[in-house]
């Protein structure tokens, strides 16, 4: 059970802190500017991998739970418990930022900036490239210790570059809950199928490289 609890409560604070910025940064013109926005998910995510990280891995995000469970290292059965709490964690969030920012029409929805299809590419290849780290950073124990920092740091890195375009989520959990309460549900298609679908492939060619090797 407490698997399911960490990746609730680490979700709620993904999404109850890195849309919450995004929310103050408009609302209160606090000037923070893209940097401090992707900075902000960056340092929340490395913080949860380190807190719940031993607990439950820290996924946060329900397209990395459905690769591991593509590649088989986490059970279908545990996915989805893990997807339902993630789930849970980010409407939780949500729920609470409706009724803290009541005023606010977005409540940080990523919502594409002209082009659909650039959108879902960026989150399509950026998230193929993060769940690639996240590989990497967590198949050696000697990783272990900076695991959080160098995820964090990509997170930072991605958000910054596709921002702009699509917001950056990577994450069908961050999307799907302050789209639903702000009513900005027209492309939320892009939010879940194109991390899912990156997340999945890089699963299989790490699964391909291991082979070769």
């Amino acid at each position: 059970m407490n698997k399911y609890i960490s990746e609730c409560i680490g979700t709620f604070a993904l999404v109850f802190c890195g849309t919450g910025t995004i929310i103050v940064n408009e609302q209160y013109g606090a000037n923070l500017g893209l940097f401090g926005i992707a900075s902000a998910f960056g340092l929340i995510v490395c913080a949860m991998i380190y807190i719940f990280g031993s607990f439950s891995g820290a996924h946060i995000n329900p397209s990395v739970t459905i690769a591991l469970a593509v590649g088989k290292l986490i059970s279908k059965k545990k996915a989805l418990f893990y997807i339902i709490a993630q789930l849970t964690g980010a409407f939780l969030a949500s729920g609470v930022l409706t009724c803290i920012f009541s005023k606010n029409t977005t409540l940080g929805a990523t919502i594409p900036s002209g082009d659909l299809l650039l959108s879902f590419v960026l989150e399509f290849i950026l998230t193929f490239f993060l769940m690639l780290t996240i590989l990497g950073v967590t198949s050696k124990k000697e990783y272990s210790s900076v695991a959080g920092l160098i995820i964090g740091l990509v997170v930072t890195g991605i958000i910054l570059m596709a921002g702009p375009i699509s917001g950056g989520a990577f994450n069908p959990a961050r999307s799907l809950a302050p789209a639903f309460f702000s009513g900005n549900m027209s492309a939320i298609w892009i939010y879940i199928t194109a991390p899912t679908l990156g997340a999945i492939l890089a699963m299989l060619t790490w699964k391909g490289l291991n082979k070769i090797n």
